[in-house]
């Protein structure tokens, strides 16, 4: 396990570093938003990874609910506790590629509004486990909470669709539908790609870091009965 987790590290690394060379350097400057466009290259992969996050809290609390196996709560708390960060990335990179482009940092657009209230759900989805008690009910409230949260990804996702909106439209489709050039095109995939990379890295390493917390804490409950 060890192992592997080094080479995913050590993965994950090399494509960041190739990501930050193709999004600063690589890629040419966009011509109506000059330079501040390149945030796009952190923007969509943070957004993309933290509905994959979220997308595995809703899986695994299906199966923990199914199952009883603690291994997929732990499993799906720590998908949410990266997933939440990469969110807040996506939070916070948008508002500093909004102010130059619409000139203000927030305003309650369709896709903008529908992001906070992902945030605040999974931002409630930790805060609940932490105040129930009782482990196990605890677990149980946030499974179904996670699984029910989890539809506020696609109507996160299908916001620019649905409603009119400041937010650029979908750029990423393939070949002449993308809107993006072939350069831009390649250097955004391969940020999601460095990303996606990262997240894996994260998840494991916070799911090991509980799975640890959890041992420890039985062997305290076995000392003290």
């Amino acid at each position: 396990m060890k192992r592997s987790y080094l080479i995913l590290s050590i993965l994950s690394y090399i494509c960041m570093f190739i990501a930050l060379y193709m999004a600063l350097l690589y890629a040419p400057t966009e011509k109506s938003m000059g330079d501040v466009q390149r945030i796009f290259y952190f923007h969509v992969p943070s957004a993309w990874v933290s509905f994959l996050g979220f997308g595995i809290v809703a899986v695994a609390s299906l199966f923990f609910l199914r199952t009883g196996k603690s291994t997929w709560d732990t499993l799906a708390c720590s998908a949410a506790e990266v997933g939440l960060l990469f969110l807040t990335l996506v939070l916070i990179t948008g508002p500093l590629w909004a102010k130059p482009v619409w000139g203000v940092y927030w305003t309650w657009d369709a896709r903008l509004t529908t992001s906070f209230i992902l945030w605040l759900i999974y931002i409630g989805y930790l805060m609940l486990r932490n105040y129930v008690s009782d482990r196990q009910r605890g677990a149980r409230f946030a499974a179904v909470f996670g699984i029910i949260g989890f539809i506020d990804v696609p109507i996160v996702y299908m916001s620019i669709r649905w409603w009119r909106t400041l937010h650029p439209a979908a750029v990423v489709g393939g070949g002449a539908d993308s809107g993006l050039a072939p350069v831009m095109l390649a250097t955004l995939l391969v940020c999601v790609a460095a990303f996606t990379l990262l997240f894996s890295t994260l998840l494991v390493f916070r799911y090991n870091t509980r799975l640890l917390k959890e041992k420890v804490e039985e062997l305290i409950i076995i000392n003290q009965s």
